[in-house]
């Protein structure tokens, strides 16, 4: 990460650091290769003449038109990336299918979903702070480990999940305690995907035994301030959770 005029934590530069190693090299379902052909088609969905028809529309369904895609990935899998990127907020279960009926398995769906979630909060980090975006890093060799947990199940999201009771050992450590609420559980089917987005995600909020610690902060700012900026972006940004 390039210098800022604010000065930044050590921890923070560090987690971006692991993040964009994570990115680079081999995952679940996805080589390095095309994990970085996801985090192009993120920043380049952001330009999509497109993606900014679909959200101005009464309704997603009624934009007509093509996604304008790098032409690496396939149309599912930028069907995905341009729609999470640029419309999260309407998205729903029969979108979802369609998505998978395209070709794209439950595995991949979530594996690219969690990239998602990284390269936008390092690069949404990045525009805060006045800096420009970094560099793309150079994918890594190697086979995708293909690992599915055993556990995952259709229960309470549009894909399987892990539920903190059907984790077992092969699929690592994953929730912070086994009351783990529904956001820690959304890429379970991906363990690793979860592991790599809440490093980077609890660097930028707050580790999980501090979250419910409301008399005392471990940041610059007090726990009302952080929630009440936290409640306005989320507003913002249209988010349900």
């Amino acid at each position: 990460m390039k210098e800022s005029a604010i000065a930044l934590r050590a921890d923070l530069t560090e987690a971006h650091e692991r993040a964009w190693a994570a990115i680079a090299a081999p995952g679940t379902w996805l080589t390095g290769e095309r994990r970085v052909a996801v985090a192009a088609e993120i920043r380049h969905a952001q330009r999509c003449a497109h993606c900014a028809g679909i959200k101005a529309a009464l309704s997603p369904n009624a934009a007509q038109g093509e996604h304008a895609g790098l032409g690496v990935l396939s149309s599912a899998e930028v069907e995905l990336i341009h729609r999470v990127v640029c419309d999260p907020g309407r998205l729903s279960e029969a979108w979802s299918k369609s998505v998978l009926a395209r070709g794209l398995s439950e595995g991949e769906y979530v594996e690219i979903v969690g990239i998602v979630a990284m390269v936008m909060m390092m690069d949404r980090f990045a525009l805060a702070l006045g800096l420009p975006e970094r560099p793309l890093p150079a994918p890594q060799a190697g086979a995708p480990t293909r690992y599915r947990p055993p556990g995952g199940k259709k229960k309470a999201a549009w894909l399987p999940l892990v539920e903190p009771e059907d984790a077992v050992e092969a699929d690592g450590p994953m929730y912070p305690s086994p009351k783990a609420g529904y956001i820690y559980r959304g890429l379970s089917l991906v363990p690793q995907s979860l592991r790599d987005y809440w490093a980077l995600a609890v660097t930028h909020y707050l580790p999980g035994q501090f979250v419910y610690r409301f008399e005392s902060s471990i940041r610059a700012i007090t726990r009302p301030q952080m929630e009440l900026i936290a409640a306005r972006v989320s507003a913002l940004h249209q988010c349900v959770y």
